[in-house]
């Protein structure tokens, strides 16, 4: 077949199985397939027969709202490659601002900051940090085992300290001397479970993504942490759901240890992350 017959079939079947994005899932599918970047897809050679037909499984698999980084085991993240797959949480480009909220504050800080990121599940945040900032000590935690076998392949050579533990008493020896913490921790909250899309209830961890009735468990933890492991004058920044604009900032205003506590919006306007300095 030609390219862009398979191309048009591979959308109307994705968009009729309510996948979001389904003309771009469906070039980037093919682009993995062809190894062809997806901006000549439609100059190159058709595929074979046999390329047609991997295109075809992988098409199906996204029609069942598999996860397309699943497929191509490729998660793009600022300006790192990631390698993602089953067993760890596939990053989101709203946690892209984090990051760069994080990479921002450690820059203005001190020449060799010190960045610990909670929750790195795929290494995410902290690959971005250390790419970007190579001057600064970039610390990670990840409880999950299968998450820290993605975080090792992903942070290898970064010069990043990855450590496998809980968040809650993490990095023991860094207490008073952290200049950035940043953390995109699970925050929805159990009730919300038919209202979220298929590819990450599906099959992102359940570690990755549930946090208590509320879905502020995770986040009084990274309040707690997040105080211990910083100077005076250090930074925070946690990710959190767009219903939680008030709720997650409220937890550090709670505590009264924390000042200039405020909410920040990413790209699309939505609230997406709280910042807090310690007093």
């Amino acid at each position: 077949m030609r390219v862009a017959d398979l191309l048009a079939s591979a959308t109307q079947r994705l968009a009729d199985a309510g996948v979001p994005s389904p003309d771009v899932d469906a070039e980037l599918l093919l682009e993995h397939v062809l190894d062809v970047p997806r901006s000549a897809l439609r100059r190159g050679r058709d595929p074979s027969p046999e390329q047609a037909a991997a295109y075809d499984d992988l098409v199906c698999r996204r029609a069942t709202r598999e996860p397309l980084q699943h497929l191509t085991g490729v998660a793009h993240f600022r300006h790192v490659e990631l390698a993602v797959g089953p067993g760890v949480f596939v990053p989101r480009p709203e946690t892209e601002c984090v990051a760069g909220w994080a990479i921002e504050a450690a820059e203005r800080s001190v020449p060799e900051p010190v960045v610990v990121d909670l929750c790195t599940g795929s290494g995410a945040i902290a690959a971005a940090v250390a790419d970007e900032l190579p001057a600064a000590h970039v610390h990670a935690v990840e409880v999950d085992p299968d998450a820290v076998a993605y975080a090792e392949r992903n942070l290898a050579g970064s010069g990043v300290d990855l450590r496998h533990g809980d968040v809650a008493d993490a990095f023991a020896d860094l207490d008073d001397g952290v200049d950035v913490v940043v953390a995109n921790p699970p925050y929805i909250p159990l009730e919300a479970y038919e209202s979220v899309a298929a590819e990450a209830r599906d099959h992102d961890p359940a570690l990755a993504l549930w946090s208590g009735d509320d879905g502020l468990d995770a986040i009084r933890v990274i309040e707690r942490v997040a105080y211990r492991l910083l100077r005076p004058g250090g930074v925070v920044g946690v990710e959190h759901a767009d219903v939680q604009g008030e709720s997650a900032p409220g937890v550090f205003s709670a505590s009264g240890r924390w000042a200039d506590v405020r909410d920040n919006a990413d790209l699309a306007g939505k609230p997406r992350y709280l910042t807090a300095r310690r007093t």
